[in-house]
């Protein structure tokens, strides 16, 4: 690295300024840069960030459009700072740092390695094979939802999951229409909804994986509502890790549009929640 490049100058912006960002750009539009190690990452991230540790940016550079804005952000701001004025003295167009790291973001996060929820997956699948298994995660955790509603007595807590499963069918519907769109001669609904991985729900859990680390949660209107918000978090993160270790273009711009619609699920959410809670 060239010392000069630790003298540009970056903006910084509030945990809240980033956010508004991030509503503001569509998944793809921009890239969220966590500079942190594996470890760090695995424990807590924010969703979508593609990771690569600021010792090995210089030499993973090229894996970053330099004509795409970079939302940088690390523990407390100080690495995502200088991995700011690296990019920016390299000719980014626009780099963006966060103020204060994920320490001071207090907003949604995902959990897990890279790799997390990758099982299986090559890089080189088709739109129809990414398609196939994005509606076995939706109607995963559509029946996940109704299976939780099944064992509790809460009249609110009851309309509230099965709200939650009408959700994830009116997207499981979006799915299969945009399978149509892209195979118009292909399987029919039957065969293509046994072609995923049923056991697998939304975010890459298996129900009992889920159930084993958080039904005692949701006992509550408020612990239904973060259990589904940290969800449609982790959904929102495979999808761009999918994409971006996607080989094709067309197959990676599908999964970037619907990582975009988990991020409007999850927003949605989040306003439910603040509603909740001054009601």
């Amino acid at each position: 690295m060239k010392w000069k490049s630790f003298m540009t100058p970056v903006e910084n912006l509030e945990p809240e300024e980033a956010r508004a960002y991030m509503r503001d750009h569509a998944e793809g539009d921009y890239t969220l840069l966590d500079v942190r190690q594996p470890g760090e990452y695995a424990k807590q991230h924010i969703p979508a960030a593609v990771l690569i540790p600021l010792p090995d940016l210089s030499n993973r550079i090229g894996e970053l459009d330099s004509k795409k804005p970079v939302l940088a952000y690390c523990a407390v701001g100080g690495r995502s700072r200088a991995a700011a004025q690296y990019l920016s003295g390299q000719g980014f167009s626009s780099v963006l740092n966060l103020k204060g790291g994920i320490k001071a973001w207090n907003g949604v996060s995902a959990s897990g390695g890279e790799d997390e929820g990758m099982t299986g997956f090559r890089g080189d699948e088709t739109v129809p094979e990414m398609l196939t298994l994005a509606y076995a995660m939706e109607h995963g955790l559509a029946d996940f939802y109704r299976t939780l509603a099944e064992h509790r007595d809460e009249q609110d807590v009851l309309e509230l999951l099965y709200r939650l499963a009408s959700i994830e069918d009116l997207h499981r519907e979006r799915i299969w229409s945009l399978y149509r769109a892209h195979e118009p001669q292909g399987v029919d609904r039957q065969a293509f909804e046994s072609g995923g991985m049923a056991e697998v729900m939304e975010g890459g859990f298996t129900t009992a994986e889920f159930l084993s680390l958080h039904e005692a949660e949701m006992s509550s209107l408020q612990g239904v509502l973060s259990m589904a918000m940290m969800l449609e978090a982790q959904a929102l993160d495979l999808y761009s890790r999918y994409a971006h270790k996607s080989e094709d273009a067309t197959t990676r711009d599908v999964l970037l549009q619907i990582a975009d619609e988990e991020k409007e699920h999850l927003e949605a959410l989040g306003r439910l929640l603040d509603d909740r809670a001054s009601s």
